[in-house]
């Protein structure tokens, strides 16, 4: 057994409470690549009070709709008197016409009552989100595994809060943590590549892969980043136009690696026109693309002060879905604060210091323009960055 192994994640015994809470839904686990949505389904499975059927569909071609009638007439065959069965689905947006399959078989389970439970596993949020809503509405309970945040690489690894800035959140990559050079081929290698290369090439109509693929490593370049798409275009050979990149940006935004910021600008979101923030959703995919080594960029205050921003626009996108409201930033001339969080008709100003304190004019220009705004400094002078890291934004910000 090797360190991590023992821990569990939060979310296998929240899932279990949730299929017995809700036993006349379906369960869907949604989140990146490499966060241990597969590893928590095995372990809900062994605690699993019954029957279970696990199937992955992360195939190197796409499953049709008959790989689901399979593995549930599999599931149903365990079913009986007094016998609870569990089906678990994993990668379930790969699978062609997967959400009319589920629902055409969920209807009816539901009319018979045999007893199954169901839970779907996925990795792309635009696929899996799309078939929910067009097919699933009012069928399903949804859980979110993002990438891991301090407390877990903490209890799992024993990691303290500069090790997990620079080497972000993918458990499986804490074996390599001793070897720079090789964790960060483990980042680029097996992690990013497989996720943009089964996520969204394989999943998405994308005409310039290539394209795609530095327009993710300028993301990781300018992390925590104001960019225009002009100056984007001038740096992306056959970058074709801005419309071009911003279709690009969100869907890597759907396989959860960055995500382009907009800006918030007279009480509204600016979407059209508007520069995109960078931020990358593990810090990571932000160390792995630089030559820094984790001493280096603790040495080099201006790279480390970019990861800390990083990685709390990281914290604010893993735990505030759009439910809760939207991550945001402001800029009028040379005015700016990191982030805005706009939920229903509150607005957040948050700034992050990692430095030496200093007079805070974003801030307050942007309450002079915002009178009504809430403030929040994290880091120097603020609210300390561990604390802010071990909580639950949406509990925060509330």
């Amino acid at each position: 057994m090797t360190k991590g192994d023992h821990y569990q994640h939060p979310v296998v015994k929240e899932i279990l409470a949730g299929i017995e809470k809700y036993s006349k839904l379906l369960h869907v686990l949604v989140g990146p690549r490499q966060t241990g949505k597969t590893t928590a389904a095995r372990r809900i499975a062994e605690e699993w009070n019954g029957e279970t059927v696990f199937a992955a569909a992360d195939a190197p071609l796409p499953h049709g709709p008959e790989w689901i009638h399979s593995q549930w007439d599999l599931a149903l065959t365990k079913c009986g008197p007094r016998k609870k069965v569990l089906l678990i689905l994993d990668e379930i947006q790969k699978v062609r016409g997967w959400s009319e399959t589920v629902k055409l078989l969920w209807d009816r389970e539901s009319h018979e009552r045999k007893g199954l439970s169901v839970l779907l596993l996925g990795s792309s949020a635009l696929l899996v989100q799309k078939g929910l809503t067009e097919s699933l509405t009012g069928r399903f309970y949804q859980y979110r595994c993002g990438h891991w945040g301090y407390p877990e690489m903490k209890a799992a690894f024993g990691w303290n809060l500069e090790e997990w800035i620079f080497f972000g959140g993918y458990p499986g990559s804490a074996q390599f943590r001793k070897n720079e050079t090789d964790w960060k081929h483990y980042v680029t290698d097996s992690l990013v590549e497989t996720v943009l290369s089964r996520d969204v090439l394989q999943l998405q109509t994308v005409a310039k892969p290539a394209l795609l693929r530095h327009l993710f490593g300028l993301a990781a370049g300018y992390s925590a980043q104001i960019l225009s798409y002009n100056k984007m275009l001038g740096q992306l050979q056959e970058a074709g136009n801005s419309t071009t990149l911003a279709h690009y940006l969100k869907l890597l935004e759907t396989a959860f690696i960055v995500s382009g910021l907009e800006s918030y600008r007279g009480g509204q979101v600016i979407k059209r026109g508007s520069s995109p923030k960078f931020i990358l959703w593990n810090n990571a995919l932000v160390s792995a693309h630089r030559a820094l080594t984790f001493a280096q960029a603790k040495e080099d205050g201006k790279a480390w002060g970019r990861l800390v921003e990083n990685a709390v626009g990281a914290h604010l996108l893993n735990h505030l879905d759009r439910s809760f409201g939207e991550v945001l930033y402001w800029r009028d001339h040379n005015m700016e604060v990191d982030f805005v969080i706009k939920t229903g008709t509150k607005i957040w100003g948050l700034e992050v210091k990692s430095g030496k304190n200093a007079p805070e004019k974003g801030l307050a220009a942007f309450l002079k323009k915002y009178p009504k705004a809430k403030l929040l400094m994290i880091g120097t002078g603020g609210m300390d960055l561990q604390e802010f890291f071990q909580s639950d934004p949406s509990h925060l910000l509330a």
